[in-house]
């Protein structure tokens, strides 16, 4: 399931993921996924992170759970010392390693940017960011700045068909049947 690439610098990057503290003397470190199944993080490969403003590709020598965290091997990290330079990193991958998703369906990142307008065509503004409620995901709106009802942000829930009546990558456009004064 893993996709195999021959990147060097990611040209469209997309953030999977941190690397944490360091675990042990051995040069290995906490990895916090954001992939919705925290070990899928382990598909993409190869990764990147940014260090004074120049990628650096790292390739894993090994990966396991240890307790409730998940633990990495660095190649050519040896020691604790080494592996510390590494900590508060984020894990970056090239978007064309995502894996292709079914209709409906939608990357976080595909979704910030859209306009947001209701059936009945009033610009309740922009997504800036996107939360995970457990239930479904819910769109944190910015609204414009002369908002008819003076709100300046607005949490619309991603419940496809029943809020979520129209997503339109293509124009960047997402159609919401919801009540502009909430």
């Amino acid at each position: 399931m893993s996709k195999k690439f021959r990147i060097t610098t990611p040209f469209d990057p997309v953030v999977l993921g941190k690397l944490g503290s360091t675990y042990g003397i051995h040069g290995w470190l906490r990895v916090f996924s954001y992939t919705e199944e925290a070990e899928s993080i382990f598909h993409y490969q190869p990764w990147f992170i940014k260090r004074v403003n120049e990628w650096q590709m790292i390739s894993l020598e090994s990966w396991k759970r240890h307790n409730r965290n998940l633990i990495i091997k660095i190649m050519d990290i040896e020691d604790r010392e080494l592996a510390m330079f590494l900590t508060n990193n984020e894990i970056f991958i090239d978007s064309s390693q995502l894996l292709n998703l079914e209709n409906g369906e939608y990357y976080w990142k595909d979704l910030i940017g859209c306009r947001v307008f209701t059936t009945l065509g009033y610009h309740l503004g922009t997504v800036i960011n996107l939360i995970e409620t457990g239930s479904n995901d819910v769109l944190v709106v910015k609204a414009n700045l002369k908002d008819a009802f003076g709100i300046k942000e607005r949490l619309v829930p991603f419940l496809n068909g029943q809020v979520i009546k129209n997503v339109d990558l293509a124009t960047r456009i997402i159609k919401v049947e919801w009540n502009p004064r909430f």
